[in-house]
């Protein structure tokens, strides 16, 4: 087996960079729909002929390589899965009718994207993952603010910056917790030093998201009376349906896992679906069905499958669309995608290569933070998979950190400044391809306006050229 040249392991690198944008020029938003995958089949092809007849890896390392990294990603599929039903269950119930109601009648539009960035971020501390809150409060804030007449991208933008905030520091978080142990750091620990860079990149985010809600020209052509007069009309409409997402929170608080918990949120959403909304469930299934007969087809249809409700209004008609778990299988083709060219391109060597010439160039603590920053962001964008991007850089630096005196939790701190904040902003990454499937807006439209996730990687690298709070360990 010989170890791979530069050259050689950027040429997949590049193949897959060259067809997803021309995949993007000519399909636009539905590039996920089948252009991505076919490119990352192709890639991870044209990586395995590389290997196989030039680099002389036998193809079981290959094979094992792709299988790892999806017993990796396994338990991310079935969340995501959990996610569909939930946001399925939630919608037809009346849960996120409900919020949005609520919501429509208590939140100031101009301070609209502020509240959507603090609520997001402060259920994503205590749920621990960017994904649940999205797939919650998130479909629930994009709904309410699409009604106000606000962009759909700028409502993604603001969920997704206060969910990413929430994860980075919740102490349930997987990401949090994987960064502190790959660099060998206490987790409370890893938390407060993240805190230097990330309350800065917080005040910042609360400052653009409230100026942009002042000077937003929005398009508010609707009747917001009308608008919940029809929610109204539509759906039973009661307090007592915020109860499940309370549920879900109680949940939370107790360290339930993601999937029990999204899968028992689904499941009572369900329920309160056939409790609250007997005529939606009467539409939705057969008819000549007996009563429980109807409630079973329906709540079995809820969950799994497309329901689309006529409330005589387009818009609402549009936003109250669920697809269910059947909707997320394009977002688990391109997954099972992504780790076979991960993995095909970590089992030949030509990851390890191109990281290693990039080290080359360190001489400082910014230098250090710098190339850190930019290999994570590097495997996010060629490997695909967050977890990838804090795993590989982190074993990769521990020990350049180390030679050179820095203290392991500024390596922590760096790769999930990294790694976390930008995976959402590739369009290929998994985290990218769940949080625009299930906001049904594309990465590239709502990239621009995720002030967090942008801003948060530069503030590191800032806070290394300061040299603030980074000490050189005794030898």
């Amino acid at each position: 087996m010989k170890k791979p040249g530069l050259l050689i392991s950027l040429i997949p690198v590049l193949a897959l960079i060259a067809i997803i944008f021309a995949g993007v020029k000519m399909f636009g938003e539905d590039v996920t729909s089948g252009p991505s995958q076919i490119a990352l089949i192709f890639s991870t092809v044209l990586a395995s002929v590389i290997a196989l007849s030039y680099l002389k890896v036998p193809w079981e390392k290959l094979e094992a390589g792709m299988m790892d990294h999806l017993v990796k990603t396994g338990p991310a599929i079935f969340i995501l899965l959990m996610i569909g039903a939930l946001t399925g269950s939630w919608m037809i119930s009346g849960v996120v009718p409900a919020m949005i109601y609520y919501g429509l009648q208590i939140i100031t539009p101009t301070l609209f994207l502020l509240v959507a960035f603090i609520l997001s971020g402060a259920v994503s501390i205590m749920a621990g993952s960017s994904w649940t809150t999205v797939g919650t409060i998130g479909v629930a804030m994009l709904s309410a603010g699409q009604i106000l007449g606000f962009p759909a991208p700028w409502l993604a933008g603001a969920v997704i910056s206060g969910a990413y905030f929430g994860d980075k520091i919740s102490p349930l978080s997987d990401t949090t917790n994987l960064s502190a142990s790959v660099a060998g750091v206490d987790l409370y620990t890893h938390i407060r030093f993240m805190l230097i860079t990330t309350i800065p990149g917080f005040i910042l985010s609360v400052i653009f998201f409230t100026i942009v809600g002042f000077v937003l020209p929005v398009n508010n052509v609707l009747n917001i009376e009308n608008q919940l007069h029809i929610i109204e009309g539509t759906f039973n409409i009661s307090p007592w349906l915020l109860l499940v997402p309370v549920f879900t929170i109680s949940l939370i608080v107790k360290k339930v896992s993601p999937f029990i918990t999204l899968f028992s949120s689904a499941l009572l959403g369900a329920i309160v679906a056939c409790l609250f909304q007997p005529d939606i469930c009467t539409q939705i299934a057969p008819e000549n069905l007996s009563k429980g007969a109807t409630y079973l087809y329906s709540s079995l249809k809820i969950l799994s499958g497309s329901v689309s409700i006529e409330t005589g209004d387009a818009m609402l008609n549009n936003l109250t669309s669920t697809s269910g778990m059947a909707g997320m299988l394009n977002t688990v083709w391109i997954i099972l995608c992504v780790v076979t060219f991960g993995g095909v391109m970590e089992a030949s060597g030509m990851i390890q290569t191109i990281t290693e010439k990039m080290m080359g160039y360190i001489k400082s603590a910014v230098g250090l933070v710098s190339s850190t920053v930019l290999t994570a962001v590097f495997f996010n964008i060629t490997l695909s998979d967050q977890y990838m991007a804090i795993l590989l850089p982190g074993k990769m630096f521990s020990e350049t950190y180390r030679k050179l005196g820095y203290e392991p939790r500024l390596l922590s701190r760096t790769l999930q400044d990294s790694a976390t904040v930008t995976s959402v902003l590739v369009p290929w990454n998994t985290c990218a391809v769940v949080q625009a499937s299930v906001l049904n807006v594309a990465t590239f439209a709502y990239l621009p306006y995720c002030f967090f996730n942008l801003i948060t990687p530069a503030i590191t690298i800032i806070v290394a050229a300061i040299g603030y709070k980074i000490v050189k360990t005794k030898k």
